[in-house]
């Protein structure tokens, strides 16, 4: 039976002292919960799956309360969503209801949210973002990022930037937000990452395409890119996915 198994952690770094990072996996989430040991689960392919990662703005007041929210409405709505406009919108009401709440407690009134994910289906998938957390694709030519960084140049001499110029929330009126939606082909036996830059700011992408390369099985894998992560100073909240299809 074709299957799609996802691995996954969640863990602060080691300079922030807490974790603003949620993660939806099909009706599974995990929100600002820290784990340095991979979790993988397993969905048979006749549903649609939803997996992400939200990245709760640093700065903000209630980055994991923005991350958080995001995160339970799209595993109430991942099992409903078949295509790209249902994704969109599915966002959007996300972004709404970020404004709605801040209205309800204004001291969280800008928090504010980056999501990437992936909608796999029976047929085909649906890679989205908002903000600057990632979705890559690892196959036989290597890594490719899927998702569109909504991001400024970064400066010179500089290969990262943690400003966004796109998030979900964020600001102190409602503005309607539009999601990247690229339809992608994945062949039995690649890999999916979805990371916030906890894990892309500190480790280049050709490092990361060495290290998944390198090690074949999932678990370890997303251990060592946490590993790689943390070596490289832990700078942010570090959450890490990688799926798998398997259509044999």
């Amino acid at each position: 039976m074709s299957y799609t198994a996802v691995t996954a952690l969640s863990h602060s770094g080691l300079v922030r002292d807490h974790n603003e990072d949620s993660l939806v996996i099909g009706p599974w989430t995990l929100c600002g919960t820290v784990t340095e040991t991979p979790q993988t689960l397993v969905f048979p392919r006749t549903r649609p799956l939803l997996t992400a990662v939200a990245d709760g703005l640093g700065g903000q007041p209630g980055g994991e309360i923005a991350s958080g929210l995001v995160a339970n409405r799209l595993a109430e709505f991942g099992p409903t969503l078949t295509d790209a406009e249902g994704v969109g919108t599915a966002l959007e009401t996300c972004n709404r209801q970020l404004f709605e709440a801040g209205e309800a407690h204004p001291e969280l009134a800008t928090m504010g949210t980056t999501v990437a994910g992936v909608l796999i289906l029976p047929d085909g998938l649906l890679v989205f973002n908002i903000g600057d957390s990632r979705v890559y694709l690892h196959d036989d030519d290597g890594l490719r990022q899927i998702s569109v960084d909504d991001s400024p140049p970064p400066a010179p001499g500089q290969r990262t930037t943690s400003r966004v110029t796109r998030t979900i929330g964020g600001t102190l009126s409602h503005t309607p937000v539009t999601a990247h939606l690229v339809p992608c082909p994945l062949g039995s036996g690649d890999r999916l990452l979805v990371c916030s830059d906890g894990l892309t700011d500190p480790v280049p992408d050709e490092i990361i395409d060495d290290l998944l390369a390198e090690e074949p099985d999932d678990g370890p894998a997303a251990f060592i890119l946490w590993r790689e992560a943390i070596q490289a100073g832990g700078p942010d909240n570090i959450t890490i996915a990688l799926i798998r299809v398997d259509d044999s």
